[in-house]
């Protein structure tokens, strides 16, 4: 979260100043990458279509930074179902939609690290029910209130704490399962 300086930036990004949008996207970029990834190997188009959507309507968005992350959010999880749609449409006439792929290699040990554990951690995030993964991204990574988590998916706020109460539960009797213990987090952490 950018905290104090949001408004300031988000004003300068307004603006046209393409610091300051460049400071709101690598703010909020890699946590909506990871909720979108729930959506398959499509995360990274899916979301350079949120930021084209986001852009267009940059100049009109009004609100604080909690509104800001619930909008750009919004617009992801529109932009994410309308991709699930075009893919089940290409599907149904046997087309498969490319992937692109990158022949370039993280340049550090920790960028390696890293990904790793972010892949371990949305596999794990992804074993969970539907709603309660997507609940947990919402809540934990993108950091998004429950009132907002559910105006975003259409539930109660009531609905929204017990599906995330639960998927965190759930992640904690598989961790539990894998023997995985809470000295082990910290020696992972460093």
């Amino acid at each position: 979260m950018i905290g104090a300086d949001f408004d300031r930036i988000l004003a300068a990004a307004q603006g046209g100043d393409e610091h300051a949008f460049a400071r709101l996207w690598r703010d909020l970029n890699p946590a909506l990458l990871r909720y979108l990834s729930l959506g398959g190997e499509m995360a990274e188009e899916v979301a350079a279509e949120t930021w084209t959507t986001v852009v267009r309507g940059l100049k009109r968005f009004t609100g604080d930074e909690t509104a800001w992350r619930a909008w750009v959010f919004t617009t992801a999880r529109r932009r994410a179902v309308d991709a699930g749609r075009k893919r089940a449409r290409d599907a149904g006439l046997g087309w498969r939609a490319s992937t692109w792929t990158s022949d370039t290699a993280p340049d550090s040990a920790d960028a390696v690290v890293e990904a790793a554990s972010t892949e371990d951690a949305l596999r794990l995030v992804r074993s969970l029910p539907a709603t309660q993964a997507e609940v947990v991204l919402l809540r934990v990574v993108a950091g998004l209130p429950v009132a907002e988590v559910a105006e975003l998916l259409g539930r109660s706020p009531g609905a929204v704490r017990v599906a995330c109460h639960r998927g965190l539960e759930n992640l904690a009797r598989i961790l539990a399962k894998k023997e995985v213990t809470d000295s082990d987090v910290r020696t992972l952490r460093g």
